[in-house]
């Protein structure tokens, strides 16, 4: 995301959290795919990649025993080689950028990526109202997260 969308993100936290906490939810979720989907007409998240550069998604067992398979490795050696165990007890990437952040923004192992990287950022799902916290910090530097928390300002008046 551009360095000036992100200082906009964060000067509108306050108002995104607000409009958060008054939000009539059901009609809110109703919007929710009509409103995702127009944000990824207009956003490719291959210009950005944030996401990936930044931050690293949790990898689930099910999540670590695909993407072994996959890599035709074995779970262990998966771990030790690009895994740590974050404050929180979940597994997550040793570096960043994502160790399988290619060239051109895509992901080396697309097919088979973590649950929490095929939702991010969950701008379609019940989550992006229920946990308030992450999706306002998502919106300071995933573009589609701040469109659809400008769309729900808007909605909202």
């Amino acid at each position: 995301m551009p360095e000036g969308l992100r200082e906009k993100a964060k000067r509108k936290r306050k108002v995104f959290r607000k409009t958060l906490e008054r939000v009539n939810r059901k009609k809110v979720l109703n919007q929710l795919p009509e409103w995702h989907e127009a944000a990824f007409e207009e956003i490719d998240c291959l210009d950005c990649a944030a996401c990936c550069k930044n931050f690293s998604p949790r990898f689930k067992p099910p999540d670590i025993r695909r993407i072994s398979k996959g890599l035709r490795m074995k779970e262990g050696e998966f771990i030790d080689r690009f895994l740590v165990v974050d404050e929180d007890g979940d597994h997550v990437v040793n570096s960043k950028p994502c160790p399988f952040l290619a060239s051109g923004n895509t992901c080396k192992i697309y097919e088979d990526r973590p649950s929490d990287c095929s939702r991010f950022p969950y701008t379609d799902e019940d989550v992006f109202l229920d946990k308030k916290s992450i999706s306002l910090k998502n919106s300071t530097f995933c573009p589609a997260a701040f469109a659809i928390l400008e769309r729900i300002e808007k909605f909202t008046l």
